[in-house]
């Protein structure tokens, strides 16, 4: 528990010094606390020591936790951050609040008709493969802008903005470029007239870089509960 608690203090601490570089308000930016692979008893943990936001790679292992930590239900935001297939998508739909990784309009669509009315709208991040490796999931990015135009029109899903996962460069000149890369998409959709405020971007490794070139939401696992 001191751990966690602990490392959440020195990640807010990494932001808030990231943010202050740029002269950035911290609280322009969110920590997105990534708990896939550990226990419900560290999601509470870090409930305790006071992080509401976690994400979730794998959908039963999320429904699970969910589940197991029902009584701080209302308290937590689950957020979806890996790869969604379409068979799995009502469950989430019933379960999470937000999914970051639509890189399909089926799914989006999938999504908004099984999303109940009793709940908020499903807030969503389009994912673009900005690097264009094969072995990430994402939209491509010359489809990236009318992908996210036709989710912005489902009804039961609300489009919050973008989602990638850039190729880690050890060479920090091209990790930069590599993560304006996603912004430069960002302010396109901004510039079309899509109301988004959230650039989902950045880790444990790559906090700093992220922040200073715009994430608005950064996804820390490994800073936080641990290597796994």
């Amino acid at each position: 528990m001191a751990t966690i608690a602990n490392n959440l203090q020195l990640v807010r601490s990494r932001i808030s010094q990231a943010c202050l570089t740029v002269q950035r308000p911290p609280a322009s930016v969110t920590l997105l606390a990534v708990s896939k692979t550990f226990p419900a008893e560290n999601v509470r943990d870090a409930f305790n020591a006071g992080q509401k936001l976690f994400g979730e790679n794998y959908v039963q292992e999320a429904l699970d936790k969910i589940e197991a930590l029902s009584d701080i239900r209302a308290q937590i935001e689950w957020h979806l951050i890996g790869p969604l297939q379409s068979n799995k998508t009502r469950p989430v739909a019933e379960a999470f609040d937000w999914v970051h990784t639509v890189d399909r309009l089926k799914i989006a669509q999938r999504l908004s008709e099984q999303r109940p009315d009793s709940l908020p709208p499903l807030q969503v991040c389009v994912q673009v493969n900005t690097s264009g490796e094969d072995s990430k999931n994402g939209c491509a990015p010359k489809e990236a802008l009318a992908l996210a135009q036709a989710v912005a029109k489902l009804p039961r899903l609300k489009l919050r903005g973008i989602m990638a996962l850039p190729a880690p460069s050890p060479d920090p000149a091209v990790q930069h470029e590599a993560l304006k890369q996603v912004c430069t998409h960002f302010a396109q959709w901004q510039a079309a007239g899509l109301d988004v405020d959230t650039v989902s971007m950045g880790m444990s490794n790559d906090l700093e870089a992220a922040v200073q070139e715009g994430a608005t939401m950064v996804r820390i696992g490994t800073a936080i509960f641990g290597h796994r």
